[in-house]
């Protein structure tokens, strides 16, 4: 299975760089084939730095195309973004790129958007229930999750990065927590599956123990990737089942919101950095993860390049309004429901902190100084 993926990732990643590029070159390249119509753009909250950055790319990647933009964010409330995206079709929106807060409550005003024949385009958070998706823009999460998977067994000594077994490595017992993302977020349980993908066979060996006994997805989900929630749950697992003095050595975080809150349950518990600090997983390469990483809080975290993810779903978008192929690179996995959803996966990359530089700082993404600051 591991070279089935291997060899999808590099397929895909190959089919990326030609894709981005026949898209770019094709759909009003320099502003003039946009022609000024207004393309919406619904994003979910101000309250996750990537949110934020997703929208800023989406809408400049936009303008550079000669769109007009109408970019919302609805801090998480659903009536609000119905209300966006419905004011979107009232003042004549061309297209829709949607990430969704709850990807099963758009079916009605998804039915207004194809009424006014308006393409939309699901942005990394797949849309479900509706026949109205157009396409989806993403990673494939399946995988993003193996990577959060990995990275707690390579902090453990038991795998390189990309999953392969370690000479040599511990036998273990190794106790672990596990954490999910929210239930009405479609991506939480690719992740979730991919994660579990990796560790059952762990837990079911003896190699990993799950103390708290909580390993199913009901349990591990945090509404809204909130990571007070997070926090609290932590609190409760230590509580529970650490107070005999036994030490969690392991945590799958899917989210960086949901690790920092993590961290903070393990400090106000007596844990500190070092030779016992746990290995956390996390997601996003948020900048005060990245300083976490650099600082020994945080293991690794899983970095999605969002400004190639927008560059896929401005690039959609144009192909769409300029009656040219929209390039997407799987039309198997991404089952809504009620359609398969054809889709366009990018690749993400494990962060740690021997990589940070190479990754991401490399990349223009952050900077040294932002990151040591």
């Amino acid at each position: 299975m591991k070279n089935t993926k291997k060899v999808l990732l590099a397929t895909i990643a190959a089919g990326s760089m030609l894709a981005l590029a026949a898209c770019s070159g094709g759909s009003g390249g320099e502003g003039g084939e946009g022609g000024g119509g207004l393309i919406g753009v619904a994003m979910p909250t101000k309250s996750s730095e990537r949110w934020i950055q997703d929208g800023d790319a989406v809408k400049e990647q936009l303008e550079e195309q000669g769109f007009k933009v109408d970019l919302q964010y609805a801090e998480d409330d659903i009536p609000t973004q119905v209300s966006q995206i419905e004011n979107m079709i009232t003042k004549g929106a061309e297209a829709l790129i949607i990430a969704s807060i709850d990807g099963t409550t758009l079916s009605e005003v998804l039915q207004s958007a194809a009424d006014s024949d308006i393409p939309v385009i699901a942005y990394d958070r797949l849309i479900r229930d509706s026949e109205n998706v157009d396409y989806y823009a993403s990673f494939d999460n399946f995988v993003v999750g193996q990577q959060q998977a990995w990275s707690l067994t390579n902090g453990l000594g038991l795998t390189d990065l990309e999953g392969n077994p370690a000479e040599g490595a511990p036998a273990g017992p190794f106790n672990i927590e596990l954490f999910a993302g929210s239930p009405d977020d479609n991506n939480a349980t690719f992740f979730w599956n991919g994660a579990m993908d990796v560790l059952e066979p762990l837990i079911e060996d003896g190699t990993l123990v799950v103390k708290s006994g909580q390993t199913d997805f009901e349990q591990a989900a945090i509404l809204r990737w909130d990571g007070e929630v997070a926090q609290s749950r932590m609190e409760d697992l230590l509580t529970a089942d650490y107070s005999d003095g036994s030490q969690v050595d392991a945590v799958l975080s899917p989210y960086d919101g949901l690790s920092r809150g993590i961290i903070s349950a393990l400090t106000d518990a007596g844990y500190a950095v070092g030779a016992e600090w746990p290995i956390i997983s996390g997601q996003d390469a948020e900048l005060d993860s990245v300083k976490a990483i650099n600082s020994g809080e945080q293991f690794a975290t899983i970095f999605k390049d969002t400004r190639k993810l927008a560059e896929v779903a401005v690039n959609m978008a144009a192909a769409i309004l300029n009656d040219e192929e929209v390039e997407v690179n799987n039309e198997t996995d991404y089952d809504n429901g009620v359609k398969v959803v054809p889709s366009y996966l990018l690749e993400s990359q494990i962060v740690v902190k021997d990589n940070i530089t190479e990754v991401l700082v490399d990349s223009g993404y952050w900077t040294e100084e932002e990151i040591n600051g």
